[in-house]
């Protein structure tokens, strides 16, 4: 009833950001897996071992992965499990399977499940809670979530009170795209609030630009962009625990609040004097592809543009991206400075099998050693991991991303669509908002969304 194809909008998404990942990554850490050796031993080696001797000897012993991380973005996994498995002697056997969340609820179902699944929704993890089959987190692994992590992501790998996925990697969602270059030329400065923006965006209009352009073009996922704004505005005129509720359907999804969120993008999105600057009018965002609709930023003819930290694959490959680059991002701004809503997504390690050898893996995913280990091989990818040093990371792109996840005054939520039942998350919604961008009004779109959730 959860977990859905809002994660094929993912893998559509992440196609490209992953693959481009990889060139980094084989960059940073010299090759492929034949010449790594040396670097990874020299890992391994300044690893302290002593946590993984809690359980014993699992010399010999096997954990199986699987995983919707496929060739070629899953040497980088594989790369960081070598301390681990040099630590304690055990194998970690990996499968990547482009079909992983429909594949692992069947497997699940059958009594044939892996030793560990990595799931990209919180809602697919409770159904495969619900299975009966998934294990509960040991102590070891609760503790490290418990002293690495906020409360926050905690809770989205606990069902019904019982703690069973750490989390793994993570996402940032709630970023705007921009020149530099630009900002410097023009005299523009980077919001701290909503009113700033909005200020940004009308000073952009007086100078004579059509400061946004946006993209929602995907195939069967048409439409999730504005899912993502919707959502983002949501937690910014809202609130954290009142988005809570409306991803639950605690709250109708026609309410004042969501109402009052869609209107928020409206005046961005349905606004002819701020859109679609390079691409055409309100309408144009319909038909252009999510991946082009940031490209004319390069170009000069839109300056701003809303997408999640993995948009930076799409960029040409000789594209410059920092502070001082061609192209960066700043956080889409809350509606004071002290307000830090996040919107993102992220895995969450789950396992099947309570040996001890799974245990200690799990132990091992859910430390700061392992993400410190990960980042230095990896681009395009980061976690909430407080322990992270954010210096491992490489990306600009991946060091703001974990600066605005480990701000200690970050509140971070899910993806809210990716957490509705599959009526609502990858249908009515991303089809009537769709529908509202090309001229539907914000009060049929919310209402026939509402009318979309399972009774």
């Amino acid at each position: 009833m959860f977990g859905h194809s809002g994660s094929s909008r993912s893998r559509v998404a992440l196609a490209g950001a992953l693959s481009v990942g990889l060139a980094f990554s084989l960059t940073a850490c010299g090759g492929s897996d034949d010449s790594e050796g040396g670097s990874t031993d020299s890992s391994a080696a300044a690893i302290d071992c002593a946590p993984y001797a809690a359980f014993g000897d699992i010399k010999g012993k096997t954990v199986t992965i699987y995983t919707g991380i496929v060739t070629p973005e899953d040497t980088p996994h594989k790369e960081s499990y070598k301390p681990f498995e040099q630590c304690t002697g055990a194998t970690i056997k990996y499968e990547g399977d482009k079909a992983f969340e429909t594949q692992i609820l069947v497997r699940a179902q059958a009594g044939n499940p892996p030793d560990v699944a990595f799931v990209p929704q919180p809602g697919l993890l409770q159904q495969l809670v619900a299975t009966g089959k998934a294990v509960e987190a040991p102590k070891e692994t609760s503790d490290n979530v418990d002293k690495h992590f906020g409360a926050d992501w905690k809770a989205y790998g606990t069902v019904d009170g019982k703690f069973y996925a750490a989390p793994l990697g993570a996402n940032v969602k709630s970023l705007v795209w921009y020149s530099p270059k630009e900002f410097k030329d023009a005299g523009y400065t980077v919001p701290t609030t909503l009113d700033q923006l909005k200020a940004l965006s009308d000073k952009m209009v007086t100078d004579g630009k059509k400061p946004w352009c946006a993209g929602i073009s995907s195939g069967e996922a048409t439409g999730w962009p504005l899912t993502d704004w919707m959502e983002d505005f949501m937690l910014r005129l809202s609130g954290p625990e009142t988005y809570d509720k409306w991803v639950k359907h605690e709250i109708p999804f026609n309410g004042p609040e969501a109402t009052a969120a869609l209107d928020a993008v409206g005046a961005y999105l349905k606004n002819d004097q701020y859109v679609n600057g390079g691409l055409g009018d309100v309408k144009s965002i319909a038909s252009t592809t999510f991946q082009d609709a940031g490209l004319p930023i390069l170009e000069g003819t839109c300056s701003l543009h809303r997408q999640a930290s993995f948009y930076a694959a799409n960029f040409p490959k000789d594209t410059q991206i920092g502070e001082d680059g061609d192209i960066f991002a700043f956080y889409l701004p809350g509606k004071d400075e002290t307000a830090k809503p996040v919107l993102g997504g992220g895995e969450f390690v789950l396992a099947f099998a309570d040996r001890p050898e799974v245990k200690a893996f799990q132990t091992y995913l859910s430390s700061d050693t392992w993400a410190n280990a990960k980042a230095k091989l990896s681009s395009g990818w980061v976690s909430a991991n407080k322990g992270l040093d954010v210096n491992n990371l490489k990306n600009p792109i991946d060091k703001l991303s974990a600066e605005i996840l480990l701000d200690p005054n970050s509140q971070f939520r899910f993806d809210g669509s990716d957490m509705m039942p599959a009526a609502v998350g990858s249908n009515a919604f991303w089809k009537q908002t769709t529908n509202w961008i090309t001229g539907q009004d914000t009060k049929a779109t919310v209402d026939n969304i509402e009318k979309a959730w399972p009774k």
